[in-house]
């Protein structure tokens, strides 16, 4: 059975920076692809960051792409989230999702692409 976990969520400043990380078991973390999203009140889920299996290929949201980055550590089998100077639409529900037979690319990433998901956790940005 996958588990998808994430941990290190929270409230910052705006402007502050949070590090985002997502464990994963159950499935072969060195041929995974996986991703981060987010959820916002209102708004429809987005992809926030992915990276493909191998690490070679990121896809970073427009929004982001200045302010975050994403990382993956195989020995420790986690995948990273690192967001710096936070702004008020960051906050969300952020989920970490993980497949082995997703195809990540620099220009894109979706939701469809991923069939294990964490239960995602808050991020709140005060302004």
């Amino acid at each position: 059975q996958v588990q998808v976990l994430e941990s290190g969520g929270g409230l910052v400043q705006a402007g502050g920076s949070l590090k985002l990380s997502c464990t994963a078991s159950g499935l072969t973390f060195d041929d995974s692809s996986m991703g981060w999203f987010r959820h916002a009140p209102g708004k429809q889920r987005e992809a926030v960051a992915c990276i493909s299996w191998s690490g070679g290929a990121t896809y970073l949201a427009e929004s982001v792409k200045d302010r975050v980055n994403v990382s993956r550590d195989v020995a420790k089998k986690t995948l990273y989230l690192q967001m710096n100077n936070l702004e008020f639409e960051d906050t969300a529900m952020y989920y970490c999702a993980a497949d082995s037979l997703a195809v990540v690319v620099p220009d894109t990433c979706s939701e469809h692409m991923f069939d294990h998901w964490g239960q995602g956790i808050l991020v709140t940005v005060s302004s």
